[in-house]
């Protein structure tokens, strides 16, 4: 092969991969709504004395097994390109504690509610954000640790939800990584860890 013909033939692959990555980054436009699904893992921020003090159980004979997968929904809308609104539903999975008689008792949380997200577009591509909202949650107590006399509590409540991350633009999908701090209670505060796939509309 020649050299003209292989810088020909070197020029030509350039530039289909230039025009390839321009339209696979294209610049979004400012203002649309978009869905998505995520999955990841959860962890409990809270030691034994504070699920102990959630749930009102006055039990103390038992270890924690927190980490579990979680999968969430999202629906929002972009304003512009640095603030959005999003309204979501999260299964954060379950808390699993182990009595030393053999006995298990499972918390198991959902939540649902609305973020406001700011963005920060870095490239037309890559977007860094953070989110501040609030989430109706509920934890469902299945057990009784070996103790039937223990009356373990359900609960629930009206609380913040933070999170950072950042987003991957390629028209019209949106890829995510992120991760979420769902402060329930001082006793009670689950972190996910999170990657969803969505489109834009």
């Amino acid at each position: 092969m020649s050299t003209r013909t292989l810088l020909t033939a070197t020029t030509l692959s350039a530039s289909l991969l230039v025009a390839t990555g321009a339209q696979a980054q294209a610049e979004p436009h400012e203002q649309y709504a978009y869905l998505g699904l995520g999955t990841g893992f959860s962890s409990l921020e809270n030691d034994r004395e504070d699920v102990d003090n959630f749930i009102d159980s006055g039990a103390s004979d038992f270890d924690l097994d927190d980490d579990d997968n979680v999968w969430k929904g999202f629906a929002g809308y972009q304003f512009n390109r640095y603030l959005a609104a999003e309204a979501f539903y999260a299964d954060l999975g379950r808390v699993r504690l182990r009595g030393n008689d053999g006995a298990n008792t499972d918390l198991e949380s959902t939540a649902y509610g609305a973020n406001l997200v700011g963005q920060f577009p870095i490239t037309p591509w890559f977007t860094p954000f953070a989110k501040v909202g609030a989430a109706s949650w509920e934890t469902d107590v299945d057990g009784n640790l070996g103790d039937a006399s223990i009356d373990l509590q359900d609960n629930d409540g009206f609380d913040p939800v933070y999170g950072l991350g950042a987003q991957f633009n390629f028209n019209p999908v949106l890829i995510r990584a992120e991760y979420e701090r769902y402060d329930f209670d001082s006793d009670y505060t689950i972190d996910t860890f999170t990657a969803s796939v969505g489109l834009r509309f």
